[in-house]
């Protein structure tokens, strides 16, 4: 007697430590929520440059079906119009409410948006899912209230599980009766008869060891369970920890989760046979994997509809209906592993400034980020396509690339692949690979030349001569021009245009090194720089993104944007935490950039990157190509309209490639910007800058000048001879023979 007593004396004593475990871990914060990074959500108004294939390739990608639309997450096209049930989703600063619009097109824009309420100005759908940063358990998963989970998946769960959660305590002894007498006659456990609550309580407290002492524990938690805490919350508990699938080593809890695994489409818009499938999983998910054994999961769907018309949840006929349709599960969920690796490890880097690790991997952080699908889509269907091609010509399997890609306006990233194989989760190109930037280096030279329009203009003439430079330590310097060509004398315009090492340092050194490094820091380049001439030819490392931000700044008209991938983060209930506003600063000389800008469009045109005249006609890009020595670099950078975008490419060991920047990089940058509506560059003309003609060239097309050419200088800049348009007739014959006007011809 006294051995018995001790013994429930003992057994009082542990379920008073269980029932303390219990209430402290299921009070708190019940699970680590993993952040959740959301791309730029998709705004659609009159006027967008959007046809009905874009759209419904960014439908695609949100899960939506294309058929006759009946409810939430589908649409339709009718010819010139599209039928759209949007989700509605809830954003950093607004609420957007689901709803059904039509949308008309007019040719490659939206002409307009209607709703049932009448024309609707602007509509944002919601954001597509693009990763998240997990807790140290590796668990995946995304919270619902029980209201929120579809009566059909609780019946079928309910049906399968545990038909008497409603009746009993906690444990169900006619259950474990049942399990016992299994388990004697097979002489081990090979039965359980868990009730719903046993299994939440194994899931969230336990271990899987089918031991009695375990299944002992396992009882008495669940009556305490029960005792604190009543059904609904309980149920609820167990949709949001269940767990149903394997993505590597992260494991998918919850329904919410498990619905975009399977079918990627919320756990809402399933139908009956999709939630009999769901909630049939939860008795053995891999063993049921519907992409692994569609055979037993379809025999498991069935035997639940089956079960559910047996109790008159559903007609015969409803069932049969149900057991007919196919699995339908996604070949490639949105949940998959490093989807966007490069560009989730931008937004982490910059969180990491305002946010310790254990909350981006534990607090349920919602990430607003500013990443463009449609941009990354592009940019990563260019570094495969070229890259391939690329490495394959030149016998280069080895060939790596990074690409970065920005929107003017606002400085918002929005695309960055960090390697050939844009799925690639590791080294990171583009943020971390410094290289020398070669050529690009140069726009910094002649920027800082045009601020002086006392002394120089895009007609001013320069020495391209073979040239010694005698550096500090008495050694001697001599750049030379790629294949050995050298002109004598070229104007600013041709030197920029062509890459002409010799006129660049020569120029470079006119204004001195200090000078161009002030540009160079003014452009953005927060490295130190080596106060050498050779820094005017690129003899400077920096990462594809931080040259982004050099040619974002000449892209802005010499405001410098700050980088930046977020919009906002709020917490895991829509709350906000925080906001990432634009930040600009005017650095340099508007007018002065405009020249330049000027004369990498006659990059673009009819200098070393003229072949994107063809590729890309009638946009009129900015850009400049970049090779370094021995070509072990080869960069692209350049902007449209709207967006700014740098490429390098080159090998790890810093090899050579036999690349030029317009044989490899430029190749790239074209085929992603090709993919992309076309954004035509026009450059905004500051005041102080007028048109000229005059007997010196060259001229750049111009339709305010008589012969439809002419030259941009500042307000009394002008070369000697040269008059504003407008004012003198085009050049006569005699001065067509000038040595300008035959670089002219050859030109246009």
């Amino acid at each position: 007697m006294p051995l018995i007593l001790t013994g429930l004396a003992g057994l009082a004593l542990y379920a008073v430590h269980l029932d303390r475990v219990i209430r402290q871990k299921f009070e708190g914060q019940r699970w680590a929520l993993p952040a959740r990074v959301f791309a730029r959500p998709l705004e659609l108004y009159a006027g967008a440059a959007l046809n009905p294939r874009r759209l419904s390739e960014a439908l695609d990608r949100l899960g939506y079906t294309r058929d006759e639309p009946i409810g939430a997450g589908s649409y339709n096209i009718r010819g010139t119009r599209m039928i759209v049930y949007t989700r509605g989703f809830q954003f950093w600063d607004s609420v957007e409410p689901p709803r059904k619009v039509n949308v008309q097109f007019d040719g490659q824009q939206i002409a307009g948006l209607h709703t049932e309420e009448g024309e609707l100005p602007l509509l944002r759908l919601e954001p597509e899912f693009i990763g998240g940063f997990y807790p140290a358990s590796n668990e995946d998963r995304l919270l619902l209230r029980l209201d929120e989970v579809p009566q059909a998946l609780v019946q079928a769960l309910l049906t399968l599980e545990d038909r008497d959660f409603y009746r009993h305590h906690g444990v169900s002894m006619r259950a474990i009766a049942r399990a016992l007498w299994a388990d004697l006659r097979a002489g081990a456990v090979v039965q359980g008869g868990s009730t719903l609550t046993q299994q939440l309580v194994k899931n969230y407290f336990l271990t899987a060891d089918r031991t009695v002492w375990r299944k002992l524990t396992e009882a008495i938690m669940a009556v305490l369970l029960e005792t604190h805490y009543d059904k609904n919350e309980i149920l609820e508990a167990y949709l949001n920890e269940v767990f149903l699938g394997q993505i590597g080593t992260r494991s998918v809890h919850g329904m919410a989760q498990g619905a975009m695994l399977y079918f990627g489409r919320p756990l809402g818009e399933l139908d009956a046979s999709q939630l009999a499938m769901m909630a049939a999983m939860v008795q053995a998910p891999s063993y049921y994997d519907p992409r692994r054994h569609p055979q037993r999961a379809t025999a498991r769907r069935n035997l639940a509809l089956r079960l559910l018309a047996e109790q008159g949840l559903l007609t015969p006929d409803q069932a049969a209906a149900e057991q007919a349709k196919p699995l339908r599960v996604v070949k490639r969920t949105a949940l998959t592993l490093a989807r966007y690796p490069a560009f989730l490890d931008l937004v982490r880097r910059q969180l990491q400034r305002d946010y310790p690790e254990d909350v981006l991997r534990n607090e349920g952080l919602r990430i607003f980020a500013s990443m463009d699908p449609a941009v990354q889509a592009a940019a990563e269907a260019a570094a495969t396509s070229q890259g391939e091609q690329i490495a394959a010509q030149r016998r280069l399997p080895k060939l790596q690339m990074a690409a970065v890609a920005a929107d003017i306006a606002t400085g918002e990233v929005l695309a960055l692949v960090g390697d050939r194989d844009p799925r690639f989760d590791g080294y990171n190109r583009a943020l971390d690979a410094r290289r020398q930037i070669g050529s690009l280096a140069k726009p910094a030279v002649y920027l800082t030349a045009l601020e002086q329009p006392e002394r120089f203009n895009l007609a001013s003439r320069l020495d391209d001569r073979r040239m010694s430079v005698r550096l500090p330590n008495g050694q001697s310097w001599r750049p030379r021009n790629s294949g050995d060509d050298y002109r004598g004398e070229v104007s600013l315009l041709q030197a920029l245009a062509e890459s002409r090492n010799s006129a660049t340092v020569a120029l470079g050194l006119q204004v001195g090194v200090p000078a161009v490094l002030k540009t160079l820091r003014s452009l953005g380049v927060g490295r130190e720089l080596p106060a050498v001439p050779a820094v005017m030819l690129g003899a400077v490392e920096l990462t594809p993104l931080e040259v982004t931000r050099m040619y974002l700044t000449l892209a802005a008209g010499g405001f410098r944007l700050h980088l930046r991938a977020i919009h906002a983060v709020t917490d895991k209930d829509g709350k906000p935490l925080a906001s990432y506003p634009l930040s600009v600063e005017q650095k340099l000389d508007p007018g002065s950039v405009f020249l330049v800008n000027t004369a990498l469009q006659e990059v673009a045109r009819n200098g070393t990157a003229r072949a994107l005249g063809r590729v890309l006609p009638g946009i009129n890009v900015a850009g400049k190509t970049g090779t370094t020595n021995d070509s072990r670099d080869s960069w692209f950078a350049g902007f449209t309209g709207n967006t700014v975008a740098v490429v390098w490419m080159g090998l790890d060991d810093n090899g050579e490639t036999g690349l030029y920047g317009a044989s490899g990089a430029m190749r790239v940058w074209a085929d992603m910007i090709g993919r992309l509506p076309a954004s035509p560059l026009t450059l905004a003309e500051p005041q102080g800058i007028q048109w000229v003609q005059g007997p010196k060239g060259p001229w750049l097309p111009a339709a305010q000048c008589p012969g439809g050419f002419g030259i941009p200088v500042f307000d009394g800049g002008a070369p000697p001879g040269a008059v504003p348009c407008g004012s003198m007739s085009a050049p006569s014959p005699e001065e067509e023979d000038d040595e300008s006007w035959r670089w002219f011809r050859k030109l246009f």
